[in-house]
């Protein structure tokens, strides 16, 4: 990605609306990429790795899945387009699918959880403030170097989570709080990703954020519970308790 430049207010304040409609595509691709990624399970366990035509797939889905997260977390203000292959567009993902370890494939689900639930406490976190951190973008036309740091880590992990549990990597998913300086060669922006200590400690805010969100959530679903229980509570938010942070 390329370091965080001037943004459109226009655009950063209706970025929610824009995205409606790639909501929907990556509804639908999600769909089919969650059949395929069952079907390349059972081969990958065969086969020790993905078939051609899934790994193809699920290729281009995680790029594409990603370009759309990061426009929603306001890093770039390029909007995505409708097709799987952007060269041109500033968001770029590198995915070497190869050959698995059969042992992996087979417990990946559980191997995943660790990191997933590392990369869903930061994202939550993120989401508990995203109103202040639009606000932010919104006046000042770009997103402070702290905030965009803190934020493509998130958006990073969260892509490797995501290879990783469509077995797109062997790679195990790392390095939430970036690369070490002079790791690589400068790519890009993000490559290496060397977060500075202000945007490692919005990093840390946002993992703490992410863990009050998930204690209040789980005591107010349990609360909710034992009202249920006592016919205190309707049905319809009993269900959807679980499905909305804070609720």
């Amino acid at each position: 990605m390329p370091a965080p430049g001037p943004q459109s207010r226009w655009t950063v304040l209706l970025r929610a609306l824009l995205l409606i409609p790639q909501f929907v595509v990556v509804w639908v691709l999600s769909v089919v990429a969650f059949v395929l990624t069952v079907i390349g399970w059972f081969a990958a366990l065969v086969l020790g790795r993905l078939p051609n035509l899934v790994a193809d797939y699920l290729g281009s889905y995680v790029p594409y899945e990603t370009r759309v997260t990061a426009y929603l977390l306001l890093t770039v203000d390029r909007y995505p387009p409708f097709r799987f292959q952007a060269p041109e567009h500033p968001v770029q993902v590198e995915l070497r699918p190869g050959q698995l370890n059969r042992l992996a494939v087979l417990f990946r689900i559980f191997l995943v959880i660790p990191a997933s639930v590392v990369q869903g406490l930061a994202f939550a976190g993120w989401w508990m403030v995203s109103f202040v951190l639009w606000l932010i973008v919104l006046v000042l036309g770009r997103m402070p170097q702290p905030l965009y740091e803190a934020t493509t880590a998130i958006l990073r992990f969260r892509m490797r989570c995501t290879a990783y549990l469509l077995m797109l990597s062997s790679a195990y998913p790392k390095r939430l709080f970036g690369d070490e300086p002079g790791s690589e060669g400068p790519v890009s922006a993000t490559r290496p990703l060397v977060l500075s200590g202000a945007g490692r400690g919005l990093l840390v805010v946002f993992l703490l954020l992410g863990l009050v969100s998930w204690a209040t959530g789980s005591v107010t679903a349990s609360v909710n519970s034992d009202d249920d229980n006592d016919g205190g509570v309707g049905p319809a938010q009993h269900v959807l308790a679980p499905l909305v942070p804070g609720l």
